[in-house]
């Protein structure tokens, strides 16, 4: 599966804009919007001042700079990682504590924050939450065995250890390399912290590009590619650092009479994801309709006109319409609850078959998602994890 990183700039709403797009097998999955003025706070990490406690709900607001307030759930408050020294974990206003925004504003809803730090690198993220090894879903038992036995005995006793998917095929003196590069970082960020004074910026997050540069694995990556500068010059830098064989997959296209965007059909793109109707290959479509409460997604057979038995045409329809799905979750970035009424079935074997089908294909989902169940009333519940806004959010605010 060959995959295409594109970052370009081009006028959204008459502003200038950052898109970050990958392609798969020839079609754009996954675009994020930054505006040039926007400051993502998404995963960077800062001396937050308490502000309030709100007991019944468990919770903290906590300040990361004068006027921004974030949510800090109190079950995450296990480890006394406080400015000031304290002894024990009680929270009261006015504390000061490393923090890191683990999901940006979403709606109506302030940013969350956590003490409980991530610092991820290509193959590995280090995390102060829980101690131990945990290993990436998708690897194979024998990968899994492997990878915790090479890791366990460099394993610090404060920290525990993701395993990416990424790990699987990595020399093992690079494997142990980065993780020697995270525990330098997030020791670095603990001494500027006791150093820095409230509301300080101790470690800023890789822009989105990075993020999805590094998501991607090295057979997979066809190219990366871009025609602004400052972003040829970053990703340069980050490849010879971090990622020394993809530097050579690095390319600045410079065409003043096609422009990168166009080259990619990038507007296009984004029109049709703002759009709810979807349509299917064999005349069928979806209806995709963003609630405050969840997503709700109908398949209807639409112009579809085939030949056979109504519940092999069901069938065909549905098949197509999961893939599609998996496609337009990941595009459109649709999260949270996510309710899906495919064509009813009545055979048993054909709604597993749909299911695995829907499964397989959120398996290429950089975010968690995980299929529920089918509800008496047929409907498909399943979740995916919030972490950014939706591409329509994100289009609304520029």
């Amino acid at each position: 599966m060959n995959k295409k990183l594109i970052i370009t700039t081009f006028p959204i709403h008459n502003r200038p804009c950052t898109v970050t797009a990958l392609e798969e097998e020839g079609r754009i999955v996954e675009m994020q919007i930054q505006k040039p003025e926007d400051s993502n706070i998404l995963g960077n990490i800062y001396i937050g001042k308490v502000q309030k406690i709100v007991s019944n709900i468990q919770a903290a607001f906590i300040d990361i700079s004068p006027g921004c307030s974030c949510y800090y759930p109190l079950g995450e408050n296990q480890q006394p990682f406080f400015t000031s020294y304290k002894t024990n974990n009680t929270l009261k206003a006015g504390d000061e504590l490393i923090v890191q925004v683990r999901t940006e504003a979403l709606k109506s809803k302030i940013p969350t924050v956590t003490s409980n730090l991530n610092i991820a690198g290509k193959y590995l993220v280090l995390t102060t939450e829980k101690t131990g090894i945990g290993l990436s879903a998708k690897l194979s038992p024998d990968e899994k065995e492997y990878l915790k036995s090479l890791i366990l005995p460099h394993l610090q006793g404060n920290y525990g250890l993701i395993v990416r998917t990424n790990a699987r095929d990595v020399n093992s003196a690079v494997l142990l390399q980065e993780l020697d590069d995270l525990y330098s970082q997030i020791d670095q960020i603990y001494k500027k912290g006791m150093g820095r004074s409230c509301y300080s910026l101790i470690n800023a997050a890789q822009p989105e590009y990075i993020h999805m540069l590094r998501n991607i694995s090295h057979q997979t990556l066809e190219a990366v590619i871009t025609d602004t500068p400052e972003v040829y010059e970053r990703i340069k830098n980050y490849l010879q650092d971090c990622q020394p064989e993809d530097s050579p997959k690095l390319r600045f296209y410079k065409d003043d009479l096609l422009p990168l965007y166009k080259l990619y059909s990038l507007e296009t793109v984004l029109a049709q994801a703002c759009q709810e109707k979807v349509w299917l290959k064999s005349g069928g479509f979806l209806m995709i309709q963003q609630t405050d409460a969840f997503v709700a997604i109908d398949v209807n057979t639409g112009k579809y006109q085939g030949k056979k038995k109504a519940s092999e045409t069901y069938r065909k329809i549905n098949l197509e319409a999961a893939k599609e799905i998996a496609i337009q979750l990941r595009l459109r970035n649709l999260s949270g609850i996510i309710l899906i009424d495919f064509i009813n079935m009545t055979q048993k074997d054909h709604q597993e078959e749909l299911l695995n089908t829907l499964r397989k294909h959120l398996k290429k989902d950089f975010v968690k998602a995980v299929v529920v169940d089918i509800t008496l009333l047929h409907i498909v519940e399943m979740t995916r994890k919030k972490i950014r806004k939706s591409l329509f959010e994100q289009i609304s605010d520029v």
